[in-house]
């Protein structure tokens, strides 16, 4: 599999073109669609890597990123950072934990990368960070719960 491509059971969109040539946009999720776009790749050493570009749409009336709209991104990224420990099966979140670290301002690149720590049988275990270059602005962790698939 090249760094275009993520293996996933929600098999991506690749994308030809423009600022995100080479990674993949999923269009499963009606809230996410709204709220994002959000893309993922594996970087060259295999790393799992979730981005988007902060808009105004992100921003709280402050003009940093709304707090919401960190978190959503991370739930995005727990799956993306867990996609072969979720293969075949189903899942929810069960649990996210997020602390906001610094703001993101409009314009920024939003990335995260991170890992699962344990998986079983019906858990999964992620953690992660979000960083906006070398400076990370958010970190967060998460259980998925494994379900089967209703059809």
């Amino acid at each position: 599999m090249d760094g275009s491509q993520v293996d996933s059971p929600w098999k991506p969109q690749p994308v030809a073109d423009g600022e995100w040539k080479g990674w993949g946009r999923y269009e499963t999720d009606p809230f996410e669609n709204l709220t994002g776009p959000f893309y993922a790749r594996r970087d060259e050493a295999g790393r799992m890597v979730c981005a988007f570009r902060a808009e105004k749409k992100h921003m709280n009336a402050g003009g940093a990123m709304h707090g919401g709209c960190m978190a959503t991104f991370a739930d995005y990224a727990i799956f993306m950072l867990a996609d072969k420990e979720l293969e075949g099966s189903g899942s929810v979140t069960a649990s996210l934990t997020t602390e906001f670290l610094d703001a993101a301002q409009e314009g920024d690149l939003v990335e995260a990368t991170g890992e699962v720590t344990k998986a079983g049988g019906s858990m999964v275990f992620v953690r992660g960070v979000g960083r906006v270059g070398e400076r990370p602005i958010l970190s967060f962790s998460a259980i998925i719960k494994k379900i089967r698939p209703t059809s």
